[in-house]
């Protein structure tokens, strides 16, 4: 597919993941010349199960995708908690038509293949270039150059990086990164939920609570028809950072062993695990460069422990999208967005903390006082996320962002 006249982009987006996708929507909906670039030959599907909470839903419906992403997502019935070894209950809190009524959107579980093809498919034609690998860029005054690795080149006004947490356009811009390892590794799955008999995980998203570890478990597809796993675990081993590598089930198995029959079995079943280790990374000085600016991953990596990170892209691209619509330019993007994404970033690298109590002592102190939670105040449960899931972003506009 070509590309057409480069001059005649308004704006160029390197990665065609969630955040990248969504921002293409939303420019090519307020008028703007969009191509979206991805070093992919195709978009396959990978992946795993991702969670999308209430406040990346009011994008989505604002930009006429709610139907193309919940025709293949799950509604949980409660967001819960157990132990991870006695399977005993924290706490079960309605989560299915209280998140619509509390916080003004639905919570979805989906497929992360099924999320990008609602998002690509859907698209303007010839706005996605898969096969195009970006290896730098350059500016002036009438914008900015890419350089592809074929020898080519593009020009657009503006070039956003989407390219996830080993951005290219981060890496010129501000440098190599310098990851830490936080000590955790992380398995996921996908599985068949007729394959698990009567060990099904309930349809809820649920976290399990042990000694340094814990999983999750939540259903996908329009009937709940997979269950996605993940198990992290702490552990002094530096693994690779990157999520596809496969694992060997009998590994993680050990590292589950005398858990709940639930999880024991859900591992047991897959037809492959996979595994990857956990970074952190301190919050940028500077998501922005003149007419270049970096979003979702590359800006802000998020940990997995408040199933936030692809949330904070897709508010991103409704905050970049305003800005660039209206002429304002890059830099009120990171002002307006980095107090939020700061405060999710920490509050994820807390929840990492929380999961994973090893004393008992530790477990009464912490887990006790949610338990009696869920069963006398459950309202207190969902108002401590109002912050994060009853924010909308769609609410802004270019005038309260300048």
């Amino acid at each position: 597919m070509a590309l057409g006249a480069s001059a005649d982009i308004d704006v160029l987006i390197v990665g065609a993941g969630i955040g990248g996708l969504t921002l293409a929507h939303a420019l090519s909906q307020r008028g703007k010349i969009v191509r979206v670039l991805d070093r992919a030959p195709t978009l396959e599907r990978v992946g795993a199960g991702i969670q999308i909470p209430p406040n990346a839903m009011k994008v989505l419906r604002a930009l006429g995708l709610e139907s193309a992403v919940t025709k293949n997502a799950f509604r949980p019935r409660a967001i819960e908690a157990r132990m991870g070894r006695s399977g005993r209950s924290v706490f079960d809190i309605p989560l299915a038509d209280e998140a619509e009524k509390r916080w003004g959107a639905p919570y979805l579980h989906i497929h992360r293949a099924d999320y990008i093809s609602a998002l690509s498919t859907s698209l303007p034609k010839d706005c996605l270039h898969l096969n195009m690998q970006v290896k730098s860029y350059s500016q002036d005054e009438a914008g900015v150059r890419v350089n592809l690795a074929d020898g080519k080149s593009l020009k657009a006004k503006i070039l956003i990086g989407a390219d996830g947490i080993r951005s290219t356009i981060r890496a010129q811009m501000l440098g190599a990164d310098a990851p830490e390892f936080t000590g955790n590794m992380a398995w996921r799955a996908v599985v068949a939920a007729d394959r698990l008999g009567d060990l099904v995980p309930d349809p809820t998203a649920c976290a399990w609570f042990g000694p340094n570890r814990h999983a999750v478990t939540y259903r996908l597809g329009a009937k709940g028809q997979l269950v996605n796993f993940v198990g992290v675990v702490e552990q002094d081993i530096w693994q690779e950072e990157d999520w596809s590598l496969k694992g060997d089930k009998a590994n993680a198995l050990k590292d589950f062993e005398g858990w709940h029959p639930v999880i024991c079995n859900l591992i047991d079943k897959a037809d492959e695990v996979h595994r990857w280790a956990l970074f952190d990374r301190a919050p940028l000085a500077r998501w922005v460069s003149n007419k270049v600016a970096i979003m979702g991953d590359a800006a802000h990596p998020m940990l997995p422990f408040l199933a936030q990170g692809a949330a904070m892209a897709v508010e991103d691209a409704w905050v970049l999208a305003e800005l660039i619509s209206a002429g304002k330019g890059l830099a009120a993007y990171q002002e307006h967005r980095q107090p939020r994404t700061d405060k999710v970033q920490a509050a994820s690298r807390a929840n990492r903390g929380l999961f994973h109590k090893a004393s008992l002592p530790a477990q009464l102190l912490t887990y006790g006082p949610m338990w009696a939670a869920g069963k006398l105040l459950p309202n207190l449960v969902h108002r401590r996320m109002d912050w994060l899931y009853g924010y909308d972003a769609t609410a802004l506009s270019h005038e309260s962002l300048s």
